[in-house]
């Protein structure tokens, strides 16, 4: 008698994966390698003259330290808001949580006329920062608060499920065993939520980087000090060095792509870790 098929209600492999592969190339490679292309009608001196002008590599510092610093708070502070979601009834909780996605919600150039209007010296909160000797707007600072106002969603919505899933008796067995709320949280609750939060980091920072619209009205764009290595992209449009524009991209490309690539490697580490010990 012949083994009976496994039963998917998607098509078989070979038709997936052909479906797959055919986006992939359209949606991702082909743009990927029009960039490429037009990079490379640049010889090396004029590559290297481009992505290695000071404001352009000042621009590269900005965007993907203040990527990554944003990032990082936004885990804290993510499963922070993902924790009172999940484990706390109060009342305006749907509020709250509907308040978490308007950042998807949100057109970008809106949230950074809010940000800019707000923290500006003569804005409601800027006004009383100045009053301590504290800029937001304008400055580097700015940058980071954009950069935090439309990463936060995405560790939320990664963490929040994972935390729903974890059963409260886990952390009752543990307390009943002596361990402290410190100890419970380290041993017990972050191995389960770390490969979620390094998820949220990773695409938290992949928004981030290629930010725009909701940076470049608070950033102030002052050469050398509140540029982002896309307003140096799109300059270069405007000034119809379109070599240029894709050599920046490139490198911010090629940083990125090693940078996610590093993250999912540790966080499939870290799932592995997670299955042999269970």
């Amino acid at each position: 008698m012949a083994p009976l098929k496994r039963y998917s209600p998607l098509p078989g492999f070979s038709l997936a994966m052909g479906y797959t592969l055919v986006y992939l190339t359209l949606v991702v490679l082909i743009p990927l390698t029009a960039v490429g292309a037009k990079t490379m009608t640049l010889g090396w001196e004029a590559f290297w003259a481009a992505v290695g002008n000071p404001r352009v590599v000042a621009s590269y510092q900005l965007s993907f330290g203040a990527s990554l610093a944003a990032a990082a708070i936004n885990v804290v502070f993510g499963m922070v808001f993902a924790w009172v979601l999940v484990r706390y009834r109060f009342p305006g909780k749907g509020l709250v949580d509907a308040l978490v996605d308007l950042p998807f919600a949100l057109p970008t150039a809106v949230a950074g006329i809010a940000l800019a209007t707000i923290y500006a010296e003569n804005g409601p909160v800027g006004g009383v920062l100045r009053s301590f000797d504290i800029q937001i707007a304008y400055t580097p600072n700015g940058v980071l608060l954009a950069l935090v106002f439309i990463g936060l969603p995405f560790v939320v919505r990664t963490v929040q499920p994972v935390l729903a899933d974890l059963e409260k008796e886990v952390e009752e067995a543990a307390a009943a065993l002596g361990a402290s709320r410190g100890q419970t949280f380290i041993r017990v609750i972050l191995p389960h939520i770390a490969p979620a939060l390094l998820t949220g980091f990773a695409m938290a920072f992949a928004r981030a980087v290629g930010e725009y619209g909701s940076v470049i009205f608070i950033a102030g764009n002052v050469p050398m000090v509140s540029e982002i290595a896309p307003l140096m992209i799109i300059t270069k449009l405007e000034q119809y060095d379109y070599a240029g524009a894709t050599a920046v991209a490139s490198v911010m490309l090629i940083i990125s792509f090693l940078l996610l690539l590093l993250i999912n490697a540790l966080q499939g580490r870290m799932q592995q870790r997670q299955t042999s010990e269970a």
